[in-house]
């Protein structure tokens, strides 16, 4: 494809949905040494009031600006945090494709993230959608840019794992 364009292909698609499958599992399972290699070295990665998104606003709940400042998030997750112990399932819609070219794949998908705390009821913990910029990598397709836009204005007072 030369020019941008809204639809790719069949297996395109389904590897998009498969990043998207690998990365709620991989985020659930709390091996949080995975979490950054879906990630390319110059990513992005945003959570992000609806409001402040819409608006054109910088400010984030979590903003990190590399593969290595996500290592560092992780390390902090495992050895610095302290916290209740929960639980989190991502659910997550299927991908919509705003526009492919090439090399790049800008897509949408709804989620909701689920959590459970140790001897409690689970609760909707985070719903929104991301707007990913996915890039084709020697190792696959990689977040290039994951902006987790979250829809209540309301959050818990910590926000630990990666949505």
């Amino acid at each position: 494809m030369n020019a941008a364009t809204t639809s790719i292909g069949f297996a395109d698609y389904l590897q998009v949905a498969q990043l998207h499958a690998d990365y709620a599992s991989a985020v659930d399972s709390g091996d949080w040494d995975l979490w950054p290699e879906f990630f390319t070295d110059d990513c992005i990665y945003k959570l992000i009031p609806r409001e402040n998104h819409e608006r054109g606003f910088p400010l984030a709940t979590l903003f990190f600006e590399s593969k290595g400042m996500l290592k560092d998030r992780a390390y902090g997750i495992r050895e610095t945090l302290f916290h209740d112990p929960y639980y989190q399932r991502h659910v997550v819609g299927a991908p919509l494709v705003l526009r492919a070219d090439g090399e790049r794949i800008e897509v949408e998908a709804n989620y909701a993230v689920f959590r459970t705390k140790l001897s409690q009821e689970s609760t909707v913990f985070n719903v929104g959608r991301y707007l990913d910029v996915i890039v084709r990598t020697p190792t696959g397709l990689k977040f290039q840019q994951r902006l987790c836009v979250y829809d209540s204005e309301m959050i818990p007072n910590s926000i630990i794992y990666p949505i």
